[in-house]
C-alpha cells in the first residue's frame, strides 16, 4: 500500500486507494477534478469530479439548521438566550408573522406537552 493513492469523492469522503496507473486512466476519462501533490512532488490524493445528479456538497448548515436563538449579554452581566424573529423583520416583540403564527404555536405547544 506504499504506492497507493487516496481517492476521494467530490464531498471529501475517502472512496478507495488506487494505483498510479488507475489514476492515469481516471484522468484520461475526465473523472478527476484535482490531484494534490506533496511538496516533494509525489501524489498525495486525488479528488473526483462531481457528476450531474450527485447533488451539492454537504454544508455545516445542513446538519445544524437555521439558528433561531442566540446568546445575549444583559446589562447586569448575565447571559440569556434571545429568540430570533421569523421572517425578515428584526423585531423584539413580534417574533412570528401572522401567517406562520398558528404553526409556530403548534410546534411550541407540542414541545411543552408532557409525555405519558
Amino acid at each position: 500500500m506504499q504506492n497507493q493513492i487516496a481517492l476521494y469523492n467530490a464531498d471529501g469522503e475517502l472512496i478507495d486507494r488506487i494505483s498510479a496507473r488507475r489514476l492515469e486512466k481516471l484522468q484520461a476519462l475526465g473523472r478527476i477534478a484535482r490531484v494534490v501533490r506533496h511538496r516533494k512532488g509525489h501524489i498525495n490524493r486525488a479528488i473526483q469530479v462531481r457528476l450531474p445528479g450527485e447533488g451539492r456538497a454537504m454544508q455545516p448548515a445542513d446538519y445544524i439548521g437555521t439558528r433561531y436563538s442566540s446568546r445575549q449579554r444583559l446589562d447586569q452581566g448575565r447571559i440569556c438566550w434571545r429568540l430570533r424573529a421569523l421572517g425578515d423583520r428584526p423585531s423584539e416583540t413580534d417574533l412570528a408573522p401572522a401567517e406562520v403564527r398558528p404553526v409556530f404555536l403548534r410546534v411550541l405547544l407540542d414541545c411543552l406537552s408532557t409525555r405519558v
